[in-house]
């Protein structure tokens, strides 16, 4: 275990030295047996994607989270950040909707590919409170313990000095990241310069319910600015062309 703890040290990064040891112990094993249900089962992402949120944006970076639940299950979807899928995959309904409210928000165009990494190469850190799931069986690791790792994630977040916007959709986003703050907040430590901006989910069975016109892209930059930060460049996931 000592290899694999190390291994995942260095792939979280500076998320290791915001966690409590046995926090990043846990993960380390749940990695370990997730590797091992691969041998009789289909399981999402990657091995080498279970973690790429963290690893790709970094605590120093953070100006936003966008919190999902779990990974898309279907085959191929999933790379390991939240609504995100590769670029050759169709867009799931969520992202579709996800990309006519940032048109309607910010006026621009509409996302065709569904490849978010731009933004989590950026600034956004999209993180699903469970980071596996079996194929074709939404929520099957739901009760694995993935949630004391990524709500360690989250409570570091709360505990950063830069400001940060969490984009919290649906019922599930909102009570965990009200959670996280209140455990924060239940150890002596009242969050600076956060903003919670909650609305429901973009699922198609949602997204008229609150979801549409909820503008989280330009309320997310305006509160950045307010308190001296640059704004995330949400296009940047656009084709140059658009």
């Amino acid at each position: 275990m000592s290899e694999k703890l190390e291994a995942i040290r260095k792939e979280i990064g500076a998320w290791g030295d915001l966690l409590p040891a046995e926090t990043v112990e846990k993960a380390a094993a749940l990695a370990e047996k997730v590797q091992g249900l691969r041998e009789t089962r289909t399981v999402y992402p990657a091995q080498e994607n279970i973690f790429r949120a963290v690893r790709l944006t970094q605590p120093e970076n953070v100006k936003c989270v966008i919190l999902g639940q779990d990974p898309y299950h279907g085959p191929g979807q999933a790379h390991g950040l939240s609504f995100s899928v590769p670029s050759e995959c169709r867009l799931p309904p969520s992202l579709k909707n996800i990309y006519k409210e940032m048109a309607a928000d910010l006026g621009c165009a509409v996302g065709k590919t569904g490849d978010l990494s731009a933004w989590a190469g950026q600034v956004v850190l999209l993180l699903n409170s469970v980071l596996t799931v079996e194929e074709k069986k939404p929520g099957s690791h739901a009760s694995m313990g993935w949630q004391e790792f990524t709500g360690g994630i989250l409570r570091a977040v709360f505990g950063l000095p830069q400001p940060v916007a969490l984009v919290l959709w649906g019922k599930y986003a909102k009570d965990t990241a009200e959670g996280a703050l209140k455990a924060c907040r239940a150890a002596g430590k009242e969050p600076e310069k956060k903003c919670l901006l909650t609305a429901a989910h973009p699922s198609p069975l949602s997204a008229y319910h609150g979801f549409f016109d909820s503008r989280p892209f330009s309320q997310t930059n305006a509160f950045l600015t307010e308190n001296g930060a640059e704004p995330v460049n949400w296009t940047v996931v656009l084709p140059a062309q658009e």
